[in-house]
């Protein structure tokens, strides 16, 4: 999926900002720059301040200074808040508690528009993990049950259907070797950095991905990284 016209002013360099999971202050920081603001989904669960990590989206979409994508948490938040039976965690749980009727009103609406992926010209931006496909088909709209195929591999990544030992699915990373050359693939989801930098990781095809959660409201820290204008 493409920005929308006029999504993205034209002339602005843009700031690529990973998982931000309710750290409001690492958001604000990322958030204090004169650049667009993109951030790769999970704005909510886990950390400290999950209504003040909303708001301060909710302020740069008003201003035309930003935009989230669809992450698995936020698609969890959203089914929750529109009534379906899904299980609550401890974060779930948190976040549902902490959010006032017009938080919870203005949260579900925004996640319902947030799109799955985004195309930039050579870079593509997407939360969980990439599939060829993305570079052609527009991202659907927020389904009423669970995520399709496509719409799966862009929440969750790429999955084996078994589970670790610490109780979440196995992940692969296999469609890092089918990135096309010239692209470079932004997500989040997996905490793969080990020094506390993005990682990246260059594919078979040479593709690029750049894995951008660095831990906030985690335990670890929100990293951004910045772009220069698309035109």
């Amino acid at each position: 999926m493409t920005p929308p016209p006029g999504c993205i002013p034209p002339g602005i360099g843009l700031r690529i900002v990973g998982d931000v999971h309710g750290d409001a202050k690492g958001f604000a920081a990322a958030a204090a720059t004169d650049r667009f603001i993109i951030q790769l989904g999970d704005l909510v669960d886990d950390g400290p301040d999950t209504p003040g990590a909303l708001h301060l989206m909710f302020d740069l979409i008003d201003a035309g200074r930003g935009l989230f994508l669809l992450g698995n948490h936020d698609f969890k938040l959203a089914r929750a808040l529109r009534g379906d039976a899904v299980q609550r965690g401890p974060g779930l749980a948190t976040t549902l508690a902490a959010l006032d009727a017009a938080t919870a009103a203005r949260t579900l609406a925004e996640i319902s528009r947030a799109p799955a992926w985004l195309t930039l010209h050579s870079a593509l931006c997407v939360h969980g993990g990439f599939h060829p496909a993305m570079l052609t088909e527009p991202a659907p709209p927020l389904p009423p049950g669970r995520a399709g195929r496509l719409l799966a591999r862009a929440l969750f990544g790429q999955t084996t259907g078994r589970v670790t030992g610490a109780g979440k699915p196995e992940r692969l990373l296999t469609w890092v070797d089918r990135i096309p050359p010239g692209i470079t693939v932004y997500c989040g989801h997996d905490q793969r950095s080990a020094d506390g930098r993005p990682l990246r990781l260059t594919g078979a095809l040479g593709g690029v991905a750049m894995f951008m959660d660095t831990g906030a409201g985690k335990g670890g820290h929100l990293s951004w990284i910045d772009l220069p204008p698309l035109n």
